[in-house]
């Protein structure tokens, strides 16, 4: 447990599911965590799944599906070097007239054994983008967040909503 942090639940696991709003479209969702902020309550990451679909095989095409989750909300998808950006996934399916290959990325979902956490989540709300490359078809991703609340002494907390305010 990260100093000046006290945990008050056990694991919870929360489920989200975002939807491309038209096909290859950005779209974000927010998941709400529920946090009290009167009690410094956050919630501490220590997993995140993240499941995406397979990009539309179109010969000739290179098509792609990007998804991420953040502690803020975002305006395009980020990458890892954002600093609220939690984990990314990427498939990508590379074509010419003949063949197609298909390619996965996606960041440490669960950290090894000498990490304690991945994240800290100090506002109400988490987010989860998608967004299509040349699919022509809607896609979506859905995964879980695993974790477990907290309650920060008040230097801390304020420390983290600072940080995470300042990082949107």
């Amino acid at each position: 447990m990260p100093k000046g942090l006290k945990q008050t639940s056990s694991l919870i696991t929360i489920g989200f599911q975002v939807d491309e709003s038209a096909p290859d479209t950005f779209t974000q969702g927010s998941v709400d965590l529920q946090l009290n902020p009167l009690d410094n309550e956050i919630f501490v990451v220590i997993a995140a799944d993240l499941n995406i679909g397979s990009p539309n095989t179109i010969t000739g095409v290179n098509t792609q599906l990007q998804a991420a989750l953040t502690s803020t909300s975002r305006t395009a998808l980020p990458n890892l070097s954002d600093s609220a950006c939690i984990a990314v996934t990427n498939k990508t399916i590379r074509s010419d007239p003949i063949a197609a290959v298909s390619f996965q990325d996606h960041s440490m979902e669960t950290p090894p054994a000498m990490l304690e956490y991945i994240a800290i989540i100090a506002t109400n709300d988490f987010f989860v983008q998608v967004q299509g490359t040349n699919n022509g078809t809607a896609k979506s991703v859905s995964g879980k967040l695993y974790g477990y609340r907290a309650r920060a002494d008040a230097s801390v907390y304020a420390a983290l909503v600072q940080s995470e305010v300042l990082s949107s």
